[in-house]
């Protein structure tokens, strides 16, 4: 192994990306082992793992904050996070892909793409992360490659590039074929490490051809390896193994790999597939940000000004870590970073090498690291980290919006101040945990993503030493929407109150933003011809109507769906000024609300229920009483998966009566499906 760990083209920043109980913790367990960096195998079943470090994970046995790690392998630094696969923390998986280079996708040989396998391949899209997919639990029951395979490709709709082959079948599955160099890795019972040796003969024939469906599928998809292709009508290992690098890093296909995490089989080749196939930060684009309006680029080097991004902030009462990608540059211990966001600067007490819930101190952090920071107050989860001489700001990752909430209040009117600190300390570190206070009834609401979501939030206070806490039962995010709107809608405002007066007239056209009630999001166009409304005034307006979506007519929830254009209007020489036409704007299209037949939403979920053939009679009535849509069923192993769209207020409780229905043999998963109408529209005319 090489000791230059430093060097940019020897750094691999990747996460773990799957469904909830595919196996990527326990990917992530055998990756420390087989690296060196872990001396005994933990296992998520006995709470022993090194990223679920949290009391919390460990007793649900899931992953739900997500955790850095770092290792070697081969020469190259690979810095890791372990994301949850829990549909309710998906706001960590998206602030850990906007700082990544690259992912392994972990999909279940038995299930195949899953909900939030689905989900989550669609947010690393978003962000153009590269992945390389292995295909776990090859040893269960039921497992099948090929199956597998199958639905990455109808679901996720990649070009799946197979370099493997299993060698035998769920109990007696001991290893892979090498499709790219042709030859076997075995393991054996207790062994840690593979056995390299030629591919058996009873399996060449079945190699061969899978080795020349490889070849053609690279070859249709790049254009030196077609060059290769139809010169020889193969294509060598080198070739092959360069083309998958180029598909790999574009995009344009993904390697499928396969194992068993849990019996320590197929991790090496993955590590190897990492290394080779995944992006470094030099084969990635530079990063951009602006400054003062302008666009610029800051190349990954460590001789230019720093850079870095705050994903992850863990604030506790022994102290405060940011957690930072350095995209550009060099920090060292004790230098002052600027933040453009706050415009504060701040000083760097510590820099710390993260390996979940432990640490080893840095003198310094350069450009393709990712790193914890200490004795920076101000930065929040999105916060850019800069050099003080050579701002720049860089774009942060969206925040999720919250669906559900519940109202939270202290058991003890004397613990209220405890509280209030405690949820700005939640918030502060999940930007999609929303803490308010109702104005109607002076409630503190907790707004997050899903009903665990908020368990988890509540016992984090009461395990960190807070006050107990009161939850009412949640409550679903409702929005209001234009089912039929209005045209030519006149709104003048005029005021004169012996000063500077104000005068601001608009017509608007207002009308649902698609074809279907459930539609989201806002368009504002101008159709203002011959200078009417001046182009400032017209910015005005727009954000006097976006000012105006924040309470409905109906039940003073947020309005979506619609679309506002400017038809018309007129200025006055004097009384006409931004303000006036903002106000102009909110009041008008508040008025315009009134005069649309409108509609209330209520978010919906999909959710995929597994169970035994003879409970699923039971479980449709139920999802039926539920309000719940079936969408399509498929057997799985003997067991029925059964899929359906379900009001997430119906969803309140239902794994207890689940499990009732089943004897406790059913299990059920969900991801956001966006909105649909509540059951009974109002009309406001």
């Amino acid at each position: 192994m090489r000791t230059d760990l430093t060097t940019l083209a020897a750094v691999r920043n990747l996460g773990i990306l799957a469904h909830v109980d595919a196996g990527k913790t326990t990917v992530t367990e055998r990756i420390l082992y087989a690296t060196g960096t872990t001396h005994k195998r933990g296992e998520v079943h006995d709470g022993t793992t090194v990223t679920d470090f949290d009391p919390q994970e460990r007793d649900r046995g899931i992953t739900i904050f997500a955790a850095a790690v770092s290792c070697a392998w081969d020469g190259h630094r690979i810095n890791l996070i372990d994301t949850p696969g829990h549909v309710d923390f998906a706001d960590e998986v998206e602030r850990s892909l906007r700082v990544l280079d690259g992912a392994v996708a972990v999909f279940d040989a038995v299930a195949g793409v899953e909900p939030q396998s689905e989900s989550v391949w669609r947010q690393a899209d978003r962000h153009g992360v590269p992945r390389i997919a292995f295909v776990n639990k090859m040893d269960r029951a039921g497992a099948d490659l090929d199956r597998a395979v199958d639905s990455i490709r109808d679901r996720l709709h990649p070009a799946p590039l197979v370099v493997q082959m299993p060698i035998g079948a769920e109990d007696g599955f001991t290893g892979v074929l090498d499709l790219v160099r042709m030859h076997a890795l075995t393991w054996a019972d207790g062994e840690d490490t593979a056995v390299r040796g030629p591919v058996p003969e009873e399996l060449v024939a079945e190699a061969v051809r899978r080795r020349r469906a490889l070849e053609e599928t690279v070859a249709e998809l790049h254009p030196a390896a077609l060059e290769e292709f139809c010169d020889r009508e193969s294509l060598s290992a080198d070739t092959l193994a360069a083309s998958l690098r180029d598909l790999t890093r574009t995009g344009d296909g993904v390697v499928v790999l396969c194992g068993s995490a849990y019996r320590n089989r197929g991790l090496e080749p993955l590590l190897d597939a990492v290394v080779a196939y995944l992006p470094s930060p030099l084969d990635v684009p530079a990063v951009r940000g602006v400054h003062e309006g302008t666009g610029q680029e800051r190349a990954a080097d460590p001789e230019v000004p720093f850079a870095g991004l705050v994903f992850k902030v863990s604030a506790s009462a022994t102290g405060r870590l940011a957690f930072v990608r350095v995209y550009a540059g060099t920090v060292e211990k004790g230098d002052t970073v600027w933040d453009p966001g706050t415009g504060r600067a701040e000083r760097v007490a510590r820099i710390l090498r993260v390996m979940a819930d432990r640490h080893v101190r840095l003198d310094r952090a350069v450009a393709g690291d990712i790193v914890a920071l200490a004795g920076v107050k101000s930065a929040r989860p999105g916060s850019t980290l800069c050099d003080p001489g050579a701002p720049l700001l860089l774009e942060p990752p969206v925040a999720a919006e919250p669906v559900v909430s519940v109202a939270v209040e202290a058991r003890r009117a004397t613990d209220t101040g405890r509280l209030a600190t405690a949820l700005a300390r939640l918030a502060e570190e999940d930007p999609s945990l929303v803490v308010r206070t109702d104005a109607e009834t002076g409630q503190t609401v907790l707004s997050g993503m899903g009903e665990l979501h908020l368990e988890v939030a509540v016992e984090k206070i009461r395990r960190g030493g807070g006050p107990e806490v009161a939850v009412g039962r949640p409550r679903v995010a409702h929005r209001e929407t234009v089912v039929d709107g209005v045209t030519g809608f006149v709104h003048r405002h005029v005021k004169q109150d012996g000063g500077a007066g104000r005068f601001a007239h608009v017509v608007l056209d207002v009308e649902p933003l698609g074809p279907e009630t459930g539609a989201t999001g806002f368009e504002f166009r101008s159709a203002v011809v011959g200078g009417r409304v001046p182009q400032e005034y017209v910015r005005a307006v727009e954000a006097g109507c976006r000012d105006a979506l924040a309470e409905g007519p109906l039940d003073g929830h947020p309005v979506t769906g619609l679309r506002v254009t400017l038809t018309d209007g007129s200025t006055h020489v004097k009384d006409s000024s931004d303000t006036a036409f903002r106000t102009a704007g909110r009041l008008g299209l508040r008025a315009a609300l009134r005069a649309c037949t409108l509609a209330v939403l209520e978010p919906v979920a999909e959710v995929t229920v597994t169970v035994p053939e003879d409970a699923v009679g039971s479980v449709l009535g139920d999802l039926a009483a539920r309000r719940g849509r079936v969408t399509g069923s498929e057997t799985r192993a003997g067991a029925a998966a059964l899929t359906a769209t379900v009001p997430l207020a119906e969803l309140f409780g239902y794994a207890t009566r689940l499990r009732g229905r089943t004897q406790g043999r059913g299990t059920f998963t969900t991801r956001p499906a966006g909105y649909a109408p509540a059951p009974r529209p109002v009309t406001v005319r």
